[in-house]
């Protein structure tokens, strides 16, 4: 670090090693290094970090940077100190006589940034120790933990309003990737930020490629997505933890390197599984929602979740990790009603108030317009995110493959017709049967044989029943009652369509499986030259090694992008190097002459 640097832009190129901000930074880091407070809303992989590293290394003092997230402080620390930044954390983590270690270096003004938990902050010893330090800044990452309406509430973050009570001159930045309207209203006001500017990114992702099917055989849609991207690093999101262990087993038995991860699991087992999926190349970590809030690793190439998240919230972040480093990436999500059945047995179930069980209930009908709308996924999701995209995305299924719809309105009256006369009480499964003319043991059980809806449904298959059954909930035409364990009934919207008077366009189920990406596979980021892939593949052969010596991540030596880009230039000397995103001063210094190496021969 150069002591005297006070300018952010100088700071930008000699320690981080980029030529220039990107979008909204540089407004940003001249409003915090002036003073100034700031919440923050940028998309993952924007840049949200700088926004706080460099207005605290160009203020006098420590920036101190509240992190929910073991994993992620850890992988910040490591990336700073590579760029020979003095940074520290404070968690639960560090044996007492490291954490004691590093409070004394903050007392002794030696760090430039300390990354701790809310709850170490919060302590009457911790925040009377910050009384005696200079505090060039509070960043407060992960804003959206503030909101109860959020997916991810901390009540600890309630209380991060004392820094605005207890350091009145220190100016505090609150940054988020995931907040929509309501959430972002109550971060300003529970954490005093009114008098702040907010600074608000576009919320899209353009090289994250969105794919939503129903699920037909989720075992088999599984293996030909991931059949297009062997050798990548992604994530597999599951709900429960006995369907992460079993997909994981199947994927390891056919050769896969996958790993599960779960909060059944002990803290070794789950501290290994995350380091490898981190430092090895190519791991598929088998997941549920435990893993992977505060995950860095900017080359993780695909997100699938076999089952549906709770929100369009909690899918946008998931996906999110996907492409940090802005390369090709894709997500795929299955879904069936039972999903739909599953989460709102979650909220009902839960101890909430009703006012809030209302919002996780509209919440869940969003993302199920989502999943089951026929236009561009993209503009479906930023508008939830108050966000309007112009034109069709032309890189989500529905844009690349869009879907063929029909006059459902028949179909409907009669699937609603079926609902009805079996008691609204069934679930799908059931009255399709009864649809179908199915005259099994439960339907003659309960006489439904001898209904007038019986058989009357045999033009379609049962996919294509269930698909209209998604479509019918997604529309809220009918609600699943989990009381009646997934029964479906009738609710006041469908009355239109019964009587006829509103018609019915639904989507025809024509795939069995997710439409292939263009070109047979998965967008994987590729050098259009051969001879810049091989030399690609000889730099990352080289950062593996390098980073195994350490001990750390790869990504937190190069990133792929700056990787690709000296395969591309080939520079010839130190001087032509360090002019590469990405490459800062220490990094030069510490590796230039050996990835110089690799160039010269290759």
């Amino acid at each position: 670090m150069h002591p005297a640097e006070t300018d952010p832009l100088a700071i930008l190129r000699h320690v981080f090693g980029y030529e220039a901000f990107r979008g909204p930074q540089q407004a940003i880091v001249e409003h915090v290094v002036a003073g100034g407070d700031a919440l923050v809303l940028m998309p993952t992989g924007g840049g949200k970090s700088l926004c706080y590293q460099v207005p605290a290394l160009a203020r006098p003092g420590t920036g101190i940077v509240v992190s929910p997230l073991i994993a992620l402080m850890h992988d910040q620390v490591q990336a700073l100190r590579q760029l020979g930044v003095k940074a520290a954390m404070l968690n639960s983590s560090l044996p007492p006589g490291e954490a004691r270690q590093v409070e004394r270096a903050l007392a002794a003004g030696e760090l430039d940034l300390l990354y701790v938990a809310p709850e170490r902050l919060l302590t009457d010893g911790f925040l009377h120790l910050l009384d005696g330090v200079h505090v060039a800044l509070f960043a407060i990452d992960e804003a959206h933990c503030v909101s109860q309406w959020g997916h991810d509430f901390r009540p600890e973050y309630r209380q991060l309003s004392v820094l605005n009570e207890r350091f009145p001159g220190v100016p505090r930045v609150a940054l988020t990737a995931t907040a929509d309207g309501p959430t972002r209203r109550e971060i300003v006001e529970r954490l005093a930020l009114e008098e702040g500017q907010v600074f608000l990114s576009s919320f899209d992702r353009p090289n994250i490629r969105y794919r939503i099917a129903a699920k037909v055989n989720p075992r088999a849609q599984l293996r030909a997505f991931l059949d297009e991207h062997t050798e990548e690093a992604g994530i597999v999101y599951c709900m429960s933890r006995a369907k992460v262990e079993a997909t994981a087993e199947m994927l390891a038995t056919e050769g896969r390197t996958a790993l599960p991860y779960h909060a059944g699991l002990d803290a070794e087992t789950r501290a290994r599984h995350q380091d490898r999926f981190l430092k090895e190349e190519g791991v598929i970590m088998v997941a549920t929602v435990a893993f992977g809030m505060g995950i860095d690793k900017p080359d993780v190439r695909f997100v699938v979740h076999l089952d549906l998240p709770k929100s369009i919230e909690a899918y946008y972040q998931e996906t999110g990790r996907a492409g940090r480093d802005g390369l090709p990436s894709e997500t795929l999500m299955l879904y069936g009603i039972e999903d739909v059945a599953k989460l709102i047995q979650f909220v009902d179930a839960s101890d909430a108030p009703e006012a809030r069980k209302r919002v996780e209930r509209q919440k869940l009908d969003a993302l199920l317009g989502l999943a089951e709308t026929a236009s561009c996924r993209r503009q479906v999701l930023l508008s939830y995110f108050e966000e309007e995209l112009p034109e069709p995305c032309g890189n989500c299924d529905t844009c690349l493959s869009p879907p063929r719809t029909f006059d459902g309105s028949q179909a409907a009256q009669k699937l609603l017709s079926c609902i009805y006369r079996t008691g609204e009480r069934f679930g799908a499964g059931h009255v399709i049967d009864v649809l179908l003319g199915v005259a099994n043991e439960k339907v003659l059980k309960f006489g439904h044989e001898k209904l007038s809806t019986f058989g009357i449904g045999k033009d379609f298959s049962r996919d294509e029943w269930r698909g209209m059954v998604r479509q019918l909930v997604a529309m809220g035409h009918v609600a699943v009652d989990v009381e009646g364990h997934g029964g479906l009934s009738l609710a006041e919207r469908c009355r239109p369509v019964l009587r006829g008077a509103e018609k019915v366009a639904f989507k025809a189920e024509a795939r069995t499986k997710p439409a292939r990406s263009a070109g047979g596979r998965g967008p994987r980021p590729v050098l259009e030259d051969p001879a810049d892939e091989a030399l690609f593949q000889k730099l990352k052969a080289l950062r593996l090694e390098l980073a195994r010596a350490q001990g750390v991540p790869p990504y937190v030596i190069f990133h792929d992008t700056t990787l690709m880009e000296i395969a591309r230039i080939r520079p010839r000397s130190l001087a032509g190097l360090g002019d590469v995103s990405g490459v800062g001063e220490a990094k030069l210094e510490r590796y230039g002459p050996q990835f110089l190496a690799v160039v010269r021969e290759g």
